[in-house]
């Protein structure tokens, strides 16, 4: 498969209402209630996300990181700085660790001392890794923690849906695509849909530059530019 490595426009802002929720009905309405502040009890308010890679965990807490008073904090985030940014503050209620299988020793401590206070203080906090709570390598302590709340595992996209939401992302842009295309691309680059939205955004700006049609032709010379 071919990876990500035209030079495409710039990423835009992950929202919740730009996710793909195929099954997930359940999980983005719940993330739609903790956006709003809306949470219902304290199970509503701890909740683990887990998947593979490209199943959108990150999507989901980059979007709820647009709500107000939310902090998004990466699992790859460094060992100096990381008991100063995984810290309770007064004003933030939302609190969001991307990639928990990634944390450092030290961004585990605070992070299990940052769920704690989000318990007995107040707020919010959703978590994400690639596998489930009790199969994380991490500190016995957190990782009893992360499983304490609701736990929802995102499956990928099949590629009838994600063609059927290429196809309506097209649509909601008024683009015009020839049969063939989005078959074509989904089996031929890389699979997971931020970067398929990113090529299908650099294909109608390609397709602007040359005043041609997008068609199947159209498509393989963009990604051949690329050979």
């Amino acid at each position: 498969m071919r990876q990500l490595l035209l030079d495409l426009p710039a990423e835009k802002p992950q929202t919740l209402e730009s996710f793909v929720v195929g099954a997930h009905a359940e999980l983005t309405q719940l993330l739609q209630r903790i956006a709003r502040g809306q949470a219902n009890g304290l199970d509503e308010c701890f909740v683990y996300i887990w998947g593979e890679a490209g199943s959108g965990k990150t999507h989901l807490l980059q979007a709820l990181a647009a709500a107000p008073n939310a902090l998004y904090v990466p699992g790859d985030i460094e060992k100096d700085i990381a008991h100063d940014v995984l810290n309770y503050r007064t004003g933030t209620n939302l609190y969001l660790i991307d990639d928990c299988d990634q944390l450092k020793p030290e961004a585990q401590i605070a992070a299990f001392a940052l769920f704690n206070q989000v318990r007995e203080q107040g707020g919010c906090m959703v978590t994400a890794g690639k596998v489930a709570p009790a199969a994380l390598t991490l500190r016995e302590d957190l990782r009893t923690r992360l499983g304490w709340g609701l736990i929802y595992q995102l499956h990928g996209l099949s590629d009838a849906e994600k063609i059927e939401a290429l196809t309506h992302a097209a649509t909601a842009r008024g683009l015009t695509l020839s049969p063939g295309v989005l078959p074509y691309l989904i089996t031929h680059f890389a699979r997971d849909m931020r970067s398929l939205s990113a090529l299908l955004d650099a294909l109608d700006q390609y397709s602007l530059e040359t005043k041609r049609p997008i068609t199947l032709p159209l498509l393989r010379e963009l990604l051949q530019r690329n050979d």
